[in-house]
């Protein structure tokens, strides 16, 4: 019998001929997996561009910055460059299509949705891409550890591509030839350098403390 109808027939109301058994339960929802999350995999579907892409994004606005990676290979510190680049107005990140991360799930996720903000161009000929931007009136600044010039110490304000080299080697030796110019961060501790997306974070956002003082 049914709660429903014991409660009745105490009260001495007929009781209904369909019996008033309890409803099944709902099954439970983990409201945390149901709920949006904007950092998850699926939240980003950015795809790399090709390099046809880039006139159109340098002409996009005044005074291009420009990022470019020479043989980063882990996604993770991809992911977090373009989080940062996102953040900084970055107008492009180019790098390789051969021996440079990918921008996959990983990548995806940890840019917190800066790879769907920020451009990422794979390139066949860095030096040639290179070239080229110095056409387009980009000055090419490379990061190297060697350098006496100091990061504070440049103007990175117009037109500007920084570079990046890969984890542990730095830049190759003719992406270092192509730059107008070398700078280095200062390290005033033991350890000889920074993690890439560091240095990228670190790079960057003298350059837009620049820029702002610029404008």
């Amino acid at each position: 019998m049914g709660l429903g109808q014991g409660f009745l027939r105490a009260q001495g109301l007929p009781a209904p001929a369909v019996s008033l058994s309890p409803l099944p339960m709902r099954s439970r929802v983990n409201t945390w997996e149901a709920r949006p999350n904007r950092h998850s995999v699926g939240a980003s579907r950015a795809r790399p561009r090709d390099e046809d892409s880039l006139p159109e994004l340098l002409a996009a606005g005044p005074d291009p910055l420009v990022l470019v990676l020479d043989g980063v290979q882990d996604p993770q510190n991809l992911g977090a460059i373009l989080r940062t680049c996102d953040g900084a107005g970055v107008r492009a990140v180019i790098s390789t299509k051969h021996g440079s991360a990918p921008l996959n799930d990983t990548a995806r996720t940890i840019s917190c949705g800066g790879a769907d903000g920020v451009p990422y161009v794979l390139v066949t000929n860095l030096a040639r891409t290179l070239e080229f931007l110095q056409e387009s009136g980009l000055r090419i600044l490379g990061t190297a550890d060697q350098s006496a010039t100091d990061l504070y110490a440049t103007d990175l304000r117009g037109p500007v591509a920084l570079v990046l080299g890969a984890e542990g080697d730095g830049m190759r030796r003719l992406t270092s030839e192509k730059c107008d110019g070398l700078i280095r961060i200062p390290m005033l501790g033991k350890v000889p350098c920074l993690n890439v997306s560091v240095s990228a974070g670190v790079c960057l956002y003298e350059a837009v403390r620049q820029r702002r003082a610029k404008a």
